[in-house]
């Protein structure tokens, strides 16, 4: 007697489930960082703040930190549309809703950051 698989075009599997601990421990570090940068600054005001923002690294660290928070966000809210939503009209909606705002997000971190 075979078993067969249905097919729901879930993607579990450790991959996504090391992906997202990954992303969490780059945030982590990211938020070390920050804290730090914020700290060493000689007064918390706007133009210090966005001083900070200009150096490369900052640029670039706060890029990579948002885009880890952004498949950090998309796994968990994936993995909740997948175990909640029965329907697969009505879950394909928000997954794509979901990451069509979420790309939202990544392009308006993108023009932020290189704005200053």
């Amino acid at each position: 007697m075979s078993t067969q698989r249905i097919v729901t075009g879930a993607h579990y599997g450790i991959g996504s489930w090391l992906l997202q601990r990954l992303s969490a421990v780059l945030m982590v570090i990211y938020t070390i960082i920050l804290i730090v940068a914020v700290l060493r600054l000689p007064e918390f005001n706007y133009g210090n703040w966005a001083t900070l923002f200009v150096h490369p690294f900052m640029k670039v660290s706060t890029l990579l930190a948002g885009a880890a928070l952004f498949y950090h966000a998309w796994v968990g809210i994936r993995d909740i549309f997948m175990d909640y939503i029965k329907p697969t009209g009505i879950r394909l909606a928000l997954q794509a809703g979901t990451v069509l705002l979420l790309a939202g997000y990544g392009c308006w971190l993108v023009i932020i950051l290189w704005s200053l």
